[in-house]
């Protein structure tokens, strides 16, 4: 991937709630539904790139829900299919994306004309600064004895701050605005900062708020 005009400008996606892929992210999904599952396969067939993006309210009339404006590109890097016919495939997260416009399609799944011009960014990103591991850290802590987590924390301790951010957006069980508040951060330094006020929020420092554990 040599720049945002490699990019194809059109591609289809993926609505779903609470899923959130960031570019150099890993999201494994399990595609059962048939519209999906032709996606997949036209997708393998072509550039292998689905948009994830998440609903941003319920459906409507026509069964389709509204989609947020801003979703991230990933690349199908895994495929599998299993006996009973579904396809168990990880997206690698590529760049994020602006809707442009939604298509008019006869496929059974959506697809968009999307707009990278806003996250050329996300092709080479810049590393978070070091100086936010410490208040991340300590909020995480809160935050995973909050929901029962577990963790090896010498690895966490250990990880590089980018790889760190980008999968503690995407496995956290934040709500979905405030993930979909994460994906549009400006760059890794406000992603960690956010990441770091919500869980501050959910787990604050003396106590935790009632909440119920996310599965």
């Amino acid at each position: 991937m040599h720049g945002i005009e490699s990019l194809p400008g059109r591609f289809p996606i993926f609505p779903l709630t609470g899923a959130l892929l960031l570019p150099g992210g890993n999201l494994p999904l399990n595609i059962f539904e048939p519209r999906y599952l032709q996606m997949v396969r036209d997708a393998m067939q072509t550039d292998r790139v689905i948009g994830m993006i998440q609903p941003s309210a319920e459906p409507g009339p026509d069964g389709r829900p509204p989609i947020y404006g801003t979703g991230c590109a990933g690349r199908i890097n895994n495929f599998r299919e299993t006996e009973d016919g579904r396809f168990l495939i990880t997206l690698t997260g590529i760049a994020r994306f602006d809707v442009a416009e939604e298509l008019s399609v006869t496929t059974p799944y959506r697809q968009v004309v999307a707009n990278f011009e806003r996250w050329r960014q996300d092709l080479q990103p810049e590393p978070p600064t070091d100086a936010l591991r410490g208040e991340l850290l300590v909020a995480l802590k809160g935050f995973f004895d909050l929901h029962e987590i577990t963790a090896d924390w010498s690895t966490i301790e250990s990880a590089p701050l980018a790889g760190l951010v980008t999968s503690l957006a995407m496995i956290c069980p934040f709500e979905p605005n405030e993930k979909q508040a994460v994906l549009e951060a400006k760059d890794m330094n406000a992603q960690a900062a956010l990441l770091t006020a919500l869980m501050q929020m959910a787990a604050p420092p003396g106590g935790v708020t009632e909440t119920s554990v996310r599965h």
